[in-house]
């Protein structure tokens, strides 16, 4: 089984790097964030035309929207907090695929350091670790995956003495992935691949790409019972050299 997420930056404007993704790496599971379009202009058709019989999403114009694609059956499909609280901003899909409960995510930016939307952030974080402790346990095989927004640790970034401070690289947003984590999730792509460095997101300005100044923040977040079936995580750096691409590369999970 394999699932990808992709951080489009903007489905209508990345649907030929959506389909030619698709048909190079087939994925069976496929997340997508910042479609930022609303849910009555979702290609359903042209993502159905892609073998993806099976869809969840929730967007909005403009800005956030995320959606999970899937050849088998969703079941228990899910585009918000399980609360009953609305969120407010289309930033979760999940469903039951194959009996594992995929989480979908786009995890708030935050803004700026010490902003109202950054403790938004962080609270964003403790309320979905609240809904794992209330809905699923450790033993459950639980997947989260998309945009988090947050470096893991400084080899996490392209500069690790310079990015400490800075957004996505701050210890409270460290601590609150952390936090998520301390449910019972390990970072496959860290525990399959110790040593490397390997980023997922670089900046348009400033040539971040051929520079390779970018962050590692597309994860893939496993409870144990998946963990011990995870066989690959990988990072299609090459996707982020195609033309008109989106600024983050899409990452696959190898299930076995």
């Amino acid at each position: 089984m394999r699932v990808s997420t992709f951080n489009v930056n903007s489905l209508q404007a990345r649907m030929e790097q959506l389909e030619r993704f698709v048909e190079q790496e087939k994925p069976d599971v496929l997340c997508i964030q910042e479609t930022k379009l609303p849910d009555d202009r979702f290609p359903v058709d042209a993502i159905k035309a892609l073998g993806f019989e099976f869809l969840v999403f929730t967007g909005q114009k403009s800005y956030n929207g995320v959606a999970m694609l899937s050849r088998t059956p969703i079941t228990d499909p899910q585009t918000d907090f399980r609360d009953g609280d609305p969120s407010g901003e289309p930033r979760i899909v999940a469903g039951t695929v194959e009996g594992v409960r995929v989480y979908g995510l786009y995890c708030p930016n935050g803004t700026q350091v010490g902003s109202e939307r950054y403790h938004g952030k962080l609270a964003w974080f403790h309320r979905l670790r609240a809904e794992l402790d209330t809905h699923f346990s450790p033993t459950d095989p639980v997947l989260l995956t998309g945009d988090f927004n947050i470096t893991p640790a400084p080899n996490d970034t392209w500069d690790p003495f310079g990015s400490g401070g800075k957004l996505l690289c701050t210890n409270e947003e460290r601590a609150a992935l952390t936090h998520l984590m301390e449910f019972g999730l390990d970072d496959a792509f860290r525990e399959l691949n110790p040593y490397f460095v390997e980023f997922t997101w670089w900046d348009y300005q400033k040539m971040g790409f051929q520079r390779n100044h970018g962050l590692r923040i597309d994860h893939f977040l496993l409870t144990a019972p998946l963990m011990e079936r995870a066989e690959a995580v990988t990072v299609h750096r090459d996707v982020r050299g195609w033309e008109r691409p989106s600024d983050h590369a899409p990452v696959s999970l190898d299930l076995a």
